[in-house]
């Protein structure tokens, strides 16, 4: 059995997973990562993007997250979301809400840089939509 950490998925609503896992990938702001147990620390921005979660035993749990921080260290990974829900109750009117939001953004955008991240976020939450097969 692979060596497991304590991981921590806070939205500002509530505690949404606090429980031992082998191994999850995060969406980093400059890159997905992937954290395992005895983990460097490290501290990162996210973007919008899935968690990919390996639970004891190999099962797996996808949570789609917009924005917030992560911190990892050797016994933990605590990440702060913006905004999370499971895959598993990810529908295709939430998602397509979620893309409306970002298309309003890069429309709303008056400097070239904003327009850029909202763009990239949007294209991000399209490629979530394609991935997930809810297009």
């Amino acid at each position: 059995m692979a060596d497991t950490f304590t991981f921590e998925l806070v939205s500002p609503e509530r505690l949404l997973i606090s429980e031992p896992v082998e191994s999850v990938v995060v969406p980093g702001s400059e890159g997905d990562f992937q954290v395992l147990a005895h983990h460097a620390p490290v501290l990162s921005t996210l973007r919008p993007g899935l968690l990919d979660v390996v639970l004891p035993g190999g099962k797996e749990r996808r949570i789609f997250l917009r924005g917030g921080f992560a911190e990892a260290g050797p016994e933990s990974l605590t990440v702060l979301a913006q905004y999370a829900i499971d895959s598993a109750d990810l529908n295709k009117s939430a998602l397509a809400q979620e893309i409306t939001n970002a298309e309003e953004d890069v429309a709303d955008a008056k400097v070239d840089q904003t327009r850029d991240k909202a763009q990239g976020a949007l294209d991000r939450l399209k490629l979530i939509r394609d991935t997930l097969g809810l297009g």
